[in-house]
């Protein structure tokens, strides 16, 4: 199973771009967890047609041209396995930015999330750690029903120095404070296991964000803040994981996870 994530940053802009057709040729997910996507459903029905070798599922934001994730399931995937059920949101949480999409097969739950990033107000701040919180609860959850738990997205947050390229320019500003460094860290110790970084605890100067103001793509001068989390008991199951750091389209390049 080919999983893909990638924060698109409208998927209206990067189809036009010619970006998402030529993404798709050269790595054909079975999965294809996307974020920000920036459309209502009607606003996507070329690019339901086009690639119709995919079941489509929009979960959007009520504000037009905000946020949004959906996700894609190659349809001969489907048929090689047991039926799936989409499903949006989590408890006690009222996901009018379209965040949370999420699809449930028998034995395994995988949920693309685009998180909160935070910095608009001190009430944006807050929200941003409440969503951590009850998120974290969420996918306990999942977990204690016995099924394999898989999260990705744009957690909107560089965990480490080791994450950003210039870690002491940005210490303390959101994106890299320690409020919400710590709660990823939490995650860490609620046995979700940031798969990238386990696999490469000493790889320096990948990331996942550059800014596109100061061109910083083209100096490299970065941040991974979007991640791949596996369930611990199921973390020896993943097989690969890279970031695709050549795909162009958007400020986010896509990260890729292969899991039996």
């Amino acid at each position: 199973m080919k999983i893909i994530s990638w924060n698109v940053n409208g998927i209206r802009a990067v189809e036009k771009k010619g970006y998402l057709e030529v993404f798709l040729k050269n790595n054909d997910p079975d999965i294809f967890l996307i974020q920000e996507t920036k459309s209502k459903p009607e606003q996507v029905t070329a690019i339901i047609k086009k690639y119709d070798q995919y079941e489509q599922f929009y979960h959007a934001a009520e504000k037009p041209g905000y946020a949004g994730t959906a996700i894609w399931v190659k349809k001969n995937f489907k048929l090689q396995t047991a039926n799936f059920k989409f499903q949006t949101g989590m408890p006690d949480f009222d996901d009018t930015e379209g965040r949370i999409s999420r699809i449930s097969f028998d034995t395994t739950e995988i949920l693309g999330v685009y998180f909160p990033n935070g910095g608009k107000s001190p009430d944006a701040w807050s929200g941003k750690l409440e969503f951590y919180e009850k998120f974290l609860e969420f996918v306990n959850s999942l977990r204690k029903e016995g099924k394999a738990v898989i999260f990705a997205g744009d957690v909107n947050c560089a965990h480490e120095e080791i994450d950003l390229a210039r870690p002491k320019d940005n210490e303390g500003k959101i994106g890299f404070h320690p409020d919400e460094r710590a709660w990823v860290s939490k995650w860490i110790q609620n046995g979700w296991r940031d798969a990238w970084r386990d696999q490469n605890p000493h790889v320096r100067d990948v990331y996942s964000w550059w800014h596109v103001i100061t061109r910083s793509r083209e100096k490299n001068v970065g941040w991974r803040i979007d991640y791949f989390f596996v369930d611990e008991k199921h973390f020896p199951h993943v097989a690969d994981i890279q970031y695709l750091t050549k795909q162009m389209g958007s400020d986010h390049c896509p990260i890729l996870l292969k899991y039996p």
